[in-house]
């Protein structure tokens, strides 16, 4: 599997933790989060898998919570792994991300999740200003 951003540290334990993320694209415009807390960052919506939830039930989740969305699938476009500290839960994570392809549906309130906006990007934009380098990754391959 393709990895991306920093490099594994020597003897620092990493947690499984995987999660889904999408692309969600209307028209020529991706919807993104903007999270505010605790760094200031673009990212595809998305985020961890709990333990007993299948993936697809969690990107569903994670989406309304990060963009008060409801989507529709399309398809899997690919996973990738990054090792990163995840300051909001104090843990270093190997993180397994599944990307997919959807289409947002209905926009059925604002985000529900602390410091997250929703905001809408021409996809060439969104591939450099969302901050991780497997999502700039996935934006990349569906720019024309």
């Amino acid at each position: 599997m393709r990895r991306f951003g920093e490099a594994v540290t020597a003897g620092q334990r990493y947690v499984a933790r995987p999660g889904a993320y999408a692309v969600l694209i209307q028209g020529s415009d991706v919807l993104l989060t903007h999270q505010a807390e605790p760094e200031p960052e673009f990212q595809l919506p998305g985020g961890g898998i709990d333990a007993g939830e299948q993936p697809l039930a969690a990107l569903h989740r994670e989406i309304l919570e990060e963009t008060g969305w409801s989507i529709a699938l399309t398809r899997r476009l690919g996973a990738y792994r990054r090792y990163v500290f995840m300051p909001d839960y104090d843990l270093w994570a190997e993180k397994v991300c599944a990307i997919y392809l959807a289409r947002p549906i209905r926009q059925l309130g604002p985000p529900t999740e602390p410091h997250h906006i929703a905001v809408w990007s021409p996809l060439d934009q969104a591939a450099r200003i969302v901050t991780d380098h497997g999502a700039q990754h996935y934006l990349r391959q569906l720019m024309p």
